[in-house]
């Protein structure tokens, strides 16, 4: 075994000696936006239906702080659905180029009115015509429903501002367990794990074998 290999940055030993996920979180983050070639805010969603099959699918991480990760959608969708039912869900970030991945697990909330009002004004305008135009989840048609919802809504909101419709709004994971994974040499690779009871509750810290 080549052991030079082994040996580390201080930059790359420091992230396990860190106490707090969050902080960690957005310096690993950052890196990723300048290292990421496309969608650094990626992040795989996973939830469960009703049978208690597991589902998964990619969307955007579009704001986080101390209180957890915000990601938009309509709530009338599988996974809005999905959430609703069991208010608990999981993430993953991984940025290959990187060589790094997180790991959520936690509990559901809504965001707040305000939040969503003021995320959906942000999107471009034919984003917010096609939250109304996209019956999310639910069969289609054919392309051209689509394309016909969408010239409705369109012709509809001709004029003046698009509201957010009542149905699509934000959820915030509030995480229980974070768990950061670095690639090291020969997979021995660094992980240490953020643990806790409740939102509300201190971190335990653990290393992790990898």
């Amino acid at each position: 075994m080549d052991l030079e290999r082994l040996k580390v940055t201080t930059a790359q030993m420091g992230f396990t000696e860190r106490d707090d996920p969050f902080g960690l979180f957005a310096e690993w983050l950052k890196d990723a936006e300048t290292k990421e070639p496309n969608d650094p805010n990626a992040m795989t969603l996973a939830t469960v239906d009703e049978e208690g099959l597991p589902n998964a699918r990619m969307v955007l991480l579009k704001d986080f702080d101390d209180r957890g990760f915000v990601f938009y959608t309509n709530f009338e969708s599988q996974k809005g659905q999905e959430l609703l039912a069991t208010q608990k869900a999981a993430l993953v970030f991984h940025w290959k180029s990187l060589r790094r991945q997180v790991r959520v697990r936690g509990l559901i909330e809504a965001v707040t009115a305000a939040e969503a009002d003021a995320y959906f004004k942000s999107r471009p305008r034919d984003s917010r015509i096609g939250a109304w135009a996209s019956a999310q989840s639910r069969p289609l048609e054919g392309r051209f429903a689509l394309e016909t919802s969408v010239a409705m809504y369109t012709a509809k909101f001709a004029i003046g501002d698009v509201p957010r419709p009542s149905y699509w709004s934000g959820f915030r994971i509030k995480p229980l367990a974070i768990e950061f994974w670095h690639d090291r040499p020969f997979r021995l690779h660094d992980r240490v794990a953020f643990n806790r009871a409740t939102p509300t509750d201190k971190w335990n810290k653990v290393k992790l074998y990898p």
